[in-house]
């Protein structure tokens, strides 16, 4: 399960989504976030679904990247919709056996609720499959840069996201070599009540704290060692400049926002 975890993760490529100018990338992913929790029935998610599908086709990412980035989640995604199903009321009964209901409403925000996340990870993890890190770090440094008026770190704020993203593969890696550890010293993880394999967790998260902060302290030295002192004076080896295909991308991105809405107004 860890193995399909895929956030995070950089997959290089020359498809025409790698080549967008990641300041672009990040503007475009919020405006698709909006546009997804703007939609107000079906019909606007369907809008959002094939927009996501032609930036899925464009990256030229393989489906199946995607679908392991939604895997992990779905059990609590299903939990969710469950109860969504049988405890929200509202439009036409269908069943109804003692103090479980289940209605029009609670079938359609249900159906609404799982449409939305799973487009939203698929969306979102398109930013991190085709912008490295480091240009994802110079990007958000570059958009959040009027605010260093104000006296606020931002360069150290970009640094920290782009650590963080460039950590979360190596600490599942790391999180998966010490359950195979365990269970080849005869640990019981994935057997047992669930008071027994929350203990049993112990004996994972101890080491994998040791093994992030030993990270975190040689990661550290070594910024030290190389004289780092934060983003003054710091020069770029490649530097952000705009094309026509990012303002075609982002038109399109605002378009299919503005059909969202008036979707949204015309079915309500």
């Amino acid at each position: 399960m860890l193995r399909d975890i895929t956030i995070g993760q950089f997959f290089p490529g020359d498809s025409i989504i790698h080549r967008l100018d990641p300041r672009f990338k990040i503007v475009i992913t919020l405006i698709f976030i909006v546009m997804l929790f703007t939609g107000e029935n079906l019909v606007c998610l369907g809008i959002g679904a094939v927009y996501t599908v032609i930036a899925i086709l464009f990256s030229k990412i393989p489906f199946k990247m995607f679908v392991k980035s939604i895997k992990p989640i779905m059990p609590f995604l299903l939990i969710t919709a469950v109860f969504n199903l049988f405890f929200i009321d509202g439009g036409e009964v269908y069943l109804k056996w003692k103090f479980i209901k289940i209605t029009e409403g609670g079938i359609n925000i249900s159906v609404f609720m799982i449409i939305r996340i799973v487009l939203l990870i698929a969306g979102s993890s398109l930013l991190t499959y085709t912008t490295s890190p480091i240009t994802l770090t110079d990007a958000v440094e570059r958009l959040l840069s009027p605010l260093k008026k104000l006296k606020f770190p931002v360069h150290e704020l970009a640094m920290m996201m782009s650590i963080a993203l460039r950590f979360i593969p190596t600490l599942i890696e790391e999180t998966d070599k010490i359950m195979s550890a365990q269970k080849a010293r005869g640990a019981e993880i994935d057997t047992g009540s669930f008071t027994a394999r929350a203990k049993n967790m112990v004996s994972i998260l101890v080491p994998l704290f040791i093994s992030a902060f030993r990270r975190a302290d040689e990661l550290a030295t070594a910024m030290e060692c190389r004289c780092y002192n934060g983003g003054e004076g710091r020069t770029r080896l490649r530097q952000l400049k705009s094309a026509k295909r990012d303002y075609i991308a982002l038109a399109v991105t605002i378009l299919f926002f503005v059909i969202t809405i008036v979707t949204g107004k015309i079915s309500g």
